[in-house]
C-alpha cells in the first residue's frame, strides 16, 4: 500500500462516519482540523472493533426481500448497507468482497463466526484502503473483542 490512507490515519480501517451517538470504546475526541467527516481512534485494533461491532448490529436490522434469511447476514446486504450506491461502486464493492470470502453475494452467512467476522473485516480493510496494513494478529483480536 503506498499512501497511509484516510482510514489508516484515523486508525479507522472502516472509515466509519462519526456519529456523536456512538460511544465507541477509544474514539476521540473530534476535532475538525483533523477529520471532517469520519470517527477517529485511539488504535487500529479500536476502530477495527468498531468496524465488526456494526456488521454484528446490522444482523438484527431488516434484510433485504428475497436475499438470504431474515435480517442482514448477506454479503449483498452487508455492503448495501455498510457502502450505499449514492457513494460508491456497490456492486464492484459486493463481487470483490464475496470473492474474498469465497461465497455467493446473496448466501446467508453466519457474522457471529469469528472465521466470518474476520474475512468480512479484511475485505472491507482492503476495499476501504486499497490493501491490508494489519496482521492477521491484529485484526484478529479486534474482532475477537467485538464478539465478547
Amino acid at each position: 500500500m503506498p499512501a497511509v490512507t484516510r482510514g489508516v490515519r484515523n486508525n479507522n480501517p472502516g472509515n466509519i462516519d462519526y456519529n456523536p451517538r456512538n460511544r465507541w470504546i477509544g474514539q476521540l475526541t473530534p476535532d475538525l482540523a483533523i477529520e471532517k467527516r469520519f470517527a477517529r481512534f485511539e488504535t487500529p485494533e479500536n476502530g477495527i472493533r468498531a468496524l465488526a461491532k456494526l456488521i454484528l448490529a446490522y444482523r438484527g436490522k431488516d434484510g433485504m426481500p428475497n436475499v438470504g434469511a431474515s435480517g442482514i447476514d448477506t454479503v449483498r446486504e452487508i455492503i448495501n448497507r455498510w457502502a450505499p450506491g449514492t457513494e460508491n461502486d456497490t456492486e464492484s464493492y459486493i463481487r470483490a468482497t464475496a470473492a474474498s470470502l469465497r461465497v455467493a453475494s446473496d448466501a446467508p452467512l453466519d457474522v457471529h463466526s469469528l472465521p466470518v467476522l474476520v474475512g468480512l473485516v479484511t475485505a472491507i480493510i482492503r476495499h476501504e484502503n486499497g490493501g491490508v496494513p494489519y496482521s492477521t494478529q491484529l485484526i484478529e483480536a479486534g474482532v475477537r473483542r467485538a464478539l465478547t
